[in-house]
């Protein structure tokens, strides 16, 4: 059996009947993936009740021109800890490229930038992320419940929220409706 390649720059999609319902729907940017473990972004789904500017008004940041935009559940992991997933024409203190796809920045000059109208073009923020220690998301490949995909960017920057599974899922030429929850034995 050949290694599971890393997933750095692709999508971890749930597939239907995912036990965990955390993740119903989810759609994973996978920003990080070794042997040492794996970090996604979670972009499936917003956080009711929040917006960007709830975030900026938390740091005592004035919005200036940043729109008020939906705040995605990132993951179960350290909820209050946020995340941007951005475009690749801004760096900051501690932005990391993602294989060349996408950027994620974790602190507080990105929101800065944003609300000046100097930060990338395009961005996702979100809340919390989703993490596997070395070997665990390797495990969970191994049984039904994620299917990956081509880390695609206009299903981050063209297609909306409530679309991006559904979307990542017809890209990859596959039709979730004809997909089961679970598997047979013979």
């Amino acid at each position: 059996m050949s290694p599971i390649p890393f997933l750095t720059g692709q999508f971890l999609l749930a597939m239907p009947g995912m036990g965990d319902p955390r993740f119903a729907h989810a759609v994973i940017a996978m920003c990080a993936h070794d042997e040492q473990g794996a970090i996604g972004i979670g972009l499936g789904a917003t956080i009711g009740g929040i917006g960007f500017h709830t975030l900026l008004e938390q740091f005592e940041i004035e919005p200036g021109i940043a729109p008020d935009a939906p705040v995605h559940f990132g993951g179960p992991v350290e909820m209050r800890r946020g995340f941007v997933v951005h475009s690749l024409d801004w760096s900051g203190q501690d932005t990391i490229d993602v294989a060349g796809r996408w950027a994620l920045s974790g602190t507080v000059d990105v929101l800065r930038a944003i609300a000046a109208g100097d930060g990338p073009r395009r961005w996702i923020v979100a809340l919390g992320y989703a993490g596997w220690s070395g070997g665990q998301l390797e495990g969970e490949l191994a049984t039904p419940g994620w299917l990956t995909v081509a880390g695609d960017t206009a299903l981050l920057w063209d297609t909306d929220v409530t679309d991006r599974w559904s979307r990542a899922y017809e890209a990859a030429g596959i039709d979730p409706r004809l997909l089961v929850a679970g598997s047979g034995t013979a």
